[in-house]
């Protein structure tokens, strides 16, 4: 591999590393944010993410809970998702891409991309529900306004691994024969 490729390479790494700590911020601050709202709602306003639903927790506690699960899961799941990009980028030996680990870990990446999506356009039908029933919940969409792309980027990267899992397959029948 060229040394400009594996500058770029590590350059990636790094960015990924940034944007998982920057998610994992923002899952603990809406972690946080969770448990001020149902303990002292009053200093929800103070707090890094201020997403007050008091308003709806006071009418009722099931869509508060809901919403909240939604947020929380979505966070939590690019979290986790840009963990396992990390841990990809680590043990991945680019002389030699091809091998299952590489290819499960694609597959998880799909996966968890997919998740994301899904949950987050559940999200976006549930809101658009309590909205006409007047609950507030223009405050809510920066959570899941980007619900598509990630269906649309977890078929592409399933693709990508169903593509790594038939080089691995081919890479390991051409070990055999040689």
């Amino acid at each position: 591999m060229s040394k400009r490729n594996n500058l770029v390479f590590k350059g990636l790494h790094i960015v990924a590393w940034v944007i998982f700590v920057g998610l994992c911020i923002e899952a603990g601050g809406l972690i946080v944010n969770f448990i001020f709202s149902l303990f002292k709602p009053e200093f929800v306003q103070n707090l890094y993410q201020p997403l007050d639903l008091t308003e709806m927790y006071n009418d009722n506690k099931w869509p508060f809970f809901g919403i909240y699960s939604f947020i929380l899961s979505i966070s939590i799941l690019k979290a986790i998702l840009f963990y396992i990009v990390i841990r990809l980028m680590h043990k991945m030996d680019l002389t030699k891409p091809f091998n299952t680990f590489v290819s499960d870990q694609i597959l998880r990446i799909s996966y968890y991309t997919l998740a994301i999506g899904l949950f987050s356009a559940i999200a976006r039908q549930l809101t658009k529900n309590l909205s006409q029933h007047g609950f507030d919940t223009n405050s809510l969409n920066q959570f899941w306004a980007d619900s598509q792309a990630f269906i649309l980027m977890g078929a592409v990267i399933y693709i990508i691994a169903t593509i790594f899992k038939k080089g691995v397959d081919i890479q390991n029948e051409n070990d055999l024969t040689v």
